[in-house]
């Protein structure tokens, strides 16, 4: 079956969020047959270095746009899926330094490639005074680097949270499951699979979902499907409510 899944135009462009933060959005990519949307989010830190989050496919237009922007100097793997692109970036820009979301060095070495150093679980001394991170633990399936841009309040995650617009899908099939596995918009959630990993030890998520809120973030960039320009918070206590324990949404 041919999933057919609309892209959010343009693609491989610079677009402006707010200051000193910019999206990309770029092809898709098939992950266990199922097409996905793909986002990169930039950070140009106070240095004027660049913080390059989930990079995506790297055009020579793309390229120019970015050394104009400033100096590649991070690029980050959120978690073991995102890090695709990051060998393609390390080769024109070898001054990069490739940060490792846990998990994630080995596959690198089956493509011939490594990273520079492993992402902590407290920010790198780099972008300590600019970004807040936080290690989300998925155990079985999937750990998720959390990032949290404190200038602008804007939260960057990738898997967490899902949000794909069924006008964007042609195939009746796929709305469905996506609408199944809670990641449909405007209700996209963590989705189903990901939130099964959690069952019956809610306790571990719960303290990352407590510190995601108390940044109280205005906006919440996502990786596939729509984000969330505004409510940031409210967006977290909803996509989020099947964490038991979560303490009262503020009034």
């Amino acid at each position: 079956m041919v999933f057919k899944l609309e892209t959010y135009e343009p693609l491989n462009t610079l677009k402006p969020i707010t200051n000193n933060i910019w999206v990309v959005d770029g092809p898709i990519i098939s992950f266990k047959a199922v097409p996905f949307t793909t986002r990169m989010t930039i950070i140009r830190l106070a240095s004027g270095e660049l913080f390059i989050h989930s990079p995506t496919r790297l055009t020579s237009s793309l390229k120019a746009e970015i050394i104009a922007l400033g100096k590649v100097r991070y690029l980050i793997s959120p978690n073991k899926i995102h890090y695709w692109w990051i060998g393609e970036w390390g080769n024109h820009f070898p001054e990069a330094l490739k940060f490792a979301s846990p998990g994630v060095q080995p596959l690198a070495k089956k493509q011939g490639w490594e990273f520079n150093q492993d992402l902590g679980e407290q920010p790198d001394k780099a972008w300590e005074d600019e970004i807040d991170q936080i290690i989300v633990r998925g155990g079985r399936y999937l750990d998720e680097v959390v990032f949290f841009h404190q200038a602008s309040q804007t939260l960057i995650l990738t898997d967490l949270i899902e949000n794909f617009e069924p006008h964007k899908i042609h195939s009746w099939f796929m709305r469905f499951l996506t609408r199944i596995g809670k990641n449909s918009a405007p209700d996209g959630c963590t989705p189903r699979d990901l939130q099964l990993t959690y069952w019956g030890r809610h306790k571990e998520i719960l303290p990352a979902v407590e510190q995601m809120i108390a940044w109280h973030p205005e906006r919440i960039i996502l990786s596939h499907g729509k984000w969330f320009e505004r409510d940031g918070v409210s967006e977290l206590y909803r996509a989020f409510r099947w964490v038991k324990g979560l303490p009262p949404k503020p009034e």
